[in-house]
C-alpha cells in the first residue's frame, strides 16, 4: 500500500519518537513527543481535537477527542496496547466518518518494530 506524503511524514516522526522512546510507556507520552516532532518538521496539528457528535440534527459534546488531526485532513489515533484490535480499527474509522476526514493512521507505540503498529486507514 502506498501512503501519501502527509502519512509519510507522519510516519516518519513516529518512527524518530519510538527510536528514542522505545516501546513500554503510556499513550499520553507518545502523544507530546509525536506532537514535538510533527512541531519540528512544521506540520500544522492540533492535539486532544474535539470530536462532536451529531444525532438527529442536534449537535452533543460527548467529550470525545481525537488524538492528532494533522493538516485537518488526516486523524492520527495513538495506543500503547499489547496488541491492536478489531475496536481500535472501528474507533478510528468512526472518528473518520464524524469528522468528514478521509485518511486515518492508527499507531501502536508498544511493539518493537513500530512499522508493526502502524495500520492506514482510507475512507
Amino acid at each position: 500500500m502506498e501512503f501519501d506524503n502527509l502519512s509519510n511524514v507522519v510516519i516518519g516522526c513516529a518512527i524518530n519518537v519510538h527510536r528514542d522512546l522505545g516501546p513500554g510507556l503510556l499513550e499520553s507520552a507518545y502523544e507530546q513527543c509525536l506532537a514535538h516532532e510533527l512541531s519540528l518538521n512544521g506540520m500544522a496539528f492540533t492535539r486532544q481535537h474535539p470530536m462532536p457528535i451529531t444525532y438527529k440534527g442536534i449537535k452533543l459534546d460527548c467529550g470525545y477527542k481525537v488524538d492528532l488531526l494533522v493538516a485537518s485532513s488526516l486523524i492520527v489515533e495513538l495506543k500503547s496496547v499489547e496488541k491492536l484490535k478489531n475496536i481500535h480499527q472501528a474507533q478510528l474509522l468512526t472518528y473518520m466518518k464524524l469528522a468528514s476526514v478521509k485518511t486515518g493512521l492508527l499507531m501502536n507505540f508498544n511493539v518493537i518494530k513500530i512499522k508493526d503498529g502502524i495500520k492506514r486507514m482510507v475512507l
